[in-house]
């Protein structure tokens, strides 16, 4: 006799975390993500529904297989994946589990997923993230951006964080964060004295381009 395990019925659909690589189609016209392990080379969308990267026809979650979208149910513990040094250059993203799941002690792994929300990490000089960079790599069809600050973005094809969400749909919302704030805390909002330290590194970084310039124009 098979032991089933017990079916849930929640009134609404669960939360939850993980971090995956943003990512625009070669045309430049769709936005998704690709998982940065056993999923990387199946792009999804905001939206979208599970596929068993072996190529089974089974439906995902099969109870025989690790296929389906994989998720965390703390906020916390997919943020710790971003300390990796693989994992720098990921997003924090918090979705919702459609359709069927199976529940593990740390998360789901489940059929369907709305992607909610995207926080960009800080670009890799340290300031907020601005703009989504070309990576330099992706999958076929489709090329992973990265955030930078616009400074750091210099001539590589980039778009502002909104242009992302725009091209994504269904109402997600893409935000940067600054080094050392967690998401949906007060500090996410940057007020007049941030605003003005970030002018002022900004400012400083301008500098010293110019004495970099200046001194290769005299050198010619």
């Amino acid at each position: 006799m098979r032991l089933r395990l017990p079916a849930e019925r929640p009134k609404e659909p669960p939360t939850g975390y993980k971090i995956a690589r943003l990512a625009l189609s070669q045309d430049g016209a769709r936005a998704g993500f690709t998982g940065v392990s056993l999923g990387a080379a199946l792009p999804y969308g905001v939206l979208d529904e599970a596929r068993c990267v072996y190529g089974r026809r089974h439906a995902a979650p099969h109870r025989r297989c690790d296929c389906g979208f994989h998720c965390v149910h703390e906020h916390a513990t997919a943020q710790a994946f971003l300390c990796t040094a693989e994992h720098r250059g990921a997003a924090l993203l918090r979705v919702t589990v459609l359709g069927a799941y199976i529940r593990f002690e740390r998360g789901f792994r489940y059929a369907r997923q709305r992607v909610r929300a995207v926080t960009v990490q800080p670009c890799r000089c340290g300031a907020r993230a601005s703009v989504l960079a070309d990576a330099g790599w992706g999958r076929p069809g489709w090329r992973v951006v990265e955030g930078v600050c616009a400074l750091c973005a210099g001539r590589r094809t980039s778009m502002r964080l909104a242009e992302f969400a725009r091209l994504a749909g269904e109402g997600l919302t893409v935000t940067g964060v600054g080094p050392g704030s967690v998401p949906g805390s007060p500090s996410e909002a940057m007020g007049v004295p941030e605003l003005v330290a970030e002018a002022a590194l900004l400012q400083a970084r301008l500098d010293v381009f110019q004495g970099e310039l200046a001194r290769l124009s005299e050198a010619e």
